[in-house]
């Protein structure tokens, strides 16, 4: 009974996506679920509720204030031509070709992603690839590749829900996923080249797709480990973006114009605004709750205001408040039954029923990110039972934590809602392109998710 009581919000949840239900209502019905189920076998005596709230509190409130501040910049970037600016600055400057698109897949998309987060990416690069002249299935598809390094969208709150919930080093958890993260940096590099390059060079640019996705493993970690896992994968990408666009600046293009400008001004002063507070916390040595300076909650609204010119308009703010409004009540909910089930012990319940099954369960681990169409909400879900799952087995919980974050991450580009979201940037796609794209991109996925199922079998191998 018990272990059927751990499955059920989860299972519950699920079926809810599965059958279409929008994902507030079915987070909703998850919690729901959890709360009669630890009512029924789980119970919680006060005490535990208590430590429950003074430990989580927090995390809650700093994650759904960086989803807040991640669209408010987005809007006002796109309410003041910023980024449209930016897209056709880029465009004129590195012209038409291999390097153009891997410029697209591992550098502005990557780095839009960072920064903003909530697939925000892709409304970038989308624009940029209808330029280009690619057909407009090949264009959702391509577009869609630079969500690979969603572990570090709107600076992490993720992969930070990940660390927290498995208890594992937020910094740590950075490095191994961006050292794992090889394997989709890579195919998707391979991939985007395959589907957009030309026939006669195919096998060269495929190469090159690999090596951009070898050159930006190595930045992102090499970022990680210098900087931090908040600033990482904006910072890795920003060098990406650098490096590309000197290779195509050879033609005479027209200056930036002030929008652009404003844009790079307020992505700057968001970088060095989470760098520099959290280079003099650490250097101070503060306590602990003084990080919380140096959290891009603080400054990606400190980067809109910028970005802006003085407050935001009201149109802007309206945008983000309604997509925050959505994006916030399914992330806080999914975290909810994520803290709920680990607290209560669901988690362990359901941990040492599914260790039975061995290397076999690593055929489970990447599916939050699919159902749940977001990293943040695949971590709160899911996070406690996977670390829970490998202390059970005896195996490392932080590589284990970094396969489940990457998996998860990267099986969110196949999910309905971001399929969607690359449709309606594309006046001209239709119906029949949109199968072609979700079975595309399912295809990719399967590559790279094979890839980490491998590895984390063989993690699992290791101690049988």
């Amino acid at each position: 009974m018990a272990v059927f009581l751990s499955v059920f919000p989860i299972v519950l949840t699920i079926l809810a996506l599965g059958v279409r239900m929008k994902a507030v209502h079915a987070a909703l019905l998850g919690a729901v679920a959890t709360v009669v189920a630890i009512a029924v076998a789980f119970p919680l005596s006060m005490p535990q509720m208590g430590a429950a709230v003074l430990r989580w509190g927090p995390i809650l409130t700093e994650v759904i204030a960086i989803i807040a501040g991640g669209l408010l910049l987005s809007n006002v970037l796109q309410h003041n031509g910023g980024q449209a600016s930016l897209a056709k600055w880029i465009e004129e400057r590195s012209g038409k070709n291999i390097g153009t698109i891997l410029l697209i897949v591992h550098g502005i998309t990557p780095f839009a992603e960072s920064v903003t987060g909530f697939g925000i990416g892709i409304t970038v690069a989308i624009p940029l690839l209808v330029h280009l002249g690619l057909p407009a299935s090949r264009v959702a598809v391509v577009g869609l590749m630079g969500l690979c390094a969603v572990p570090w969208g709107s600076m992490g709150p993720g992969t930070l829900i990940a660390a927290t919930m498995a208890d594992v080093s937020f910094h740590d958890l950075g490095i191994v996923s961006a050292v794992i993260s090889f394997i989709p940096f890579t195919l998707t590099g391979m991939a985007a080249a395959l589907l957009s390059g030309s026939a006669e060079h195919r096998g060269r640019d495929v190469f090159y797709g690999f090596l951009s996705g070898l050159c930006l493993t190595l930045l992102v970690t090499g970022m990680n480990l210098v900087f931090g896992t908040v600033p990482a994968g904006a910072l890795g990408s920003l060098v990406m973006i650098v490096f590309y666009l000197m290779l195509g600046g050879k033609r005479p293009v027209p200056s930036l114009n002030r929008e652009g400008w404003t844009a790079l001004h307020g992505y700057a002063v968001l970088l060095s605004g989470v760098l520099l507070t959290g280079w003099i916390v650490s250097l101070l040595g503060l306590p602990a709750g003084w990080h919380y300076l140096a959290s891009p909650a603080v400054w990606l609204f400190v980067a809109s205001i910028f970005a802006a010119r003085g407050w935001p308009q009201r149109l802007p703010v309206q945008k983000a408040w309604n997509a925050w409004v959505q994006s916030a009540s399914v992330t806080a909910l999914f975290l909810i039954i994520g803290i709920l089930m680990s607290v209560s012990g669901m988690a362990e319940c359901l941990a040492r029923t599914l260790a039975r099954t061995g290397p076999a369960y690593a055929l489970m681990a990447p599916l939050g990110g699919f159902v749940t169409g977001s990293n943040s909400g695949a971590n709160a879900m899911f996070a406690a039972t996977q670390a829970d799952i490998a202390r059970s087995l005896h195996v490392s919980v932080l590589w284990f934590m970094g396969i489940h974050n990457v998996a998860a991450s990267f099986l969110l580009m196949a999910s309905p809602s971001k399929i969607e979201m690359a449709l309606q940037l594309i006046p001209r796609a239709t119906g029949t392109d949109r199968h072609w794209i979700q079975k595309m991109v399912l295809f990719v996925s399967i590559f790279v998710v094979l890839a980490l199922m491998l590895l984390s079998c063989l993690f699992l191998l290791s101690v049988c």
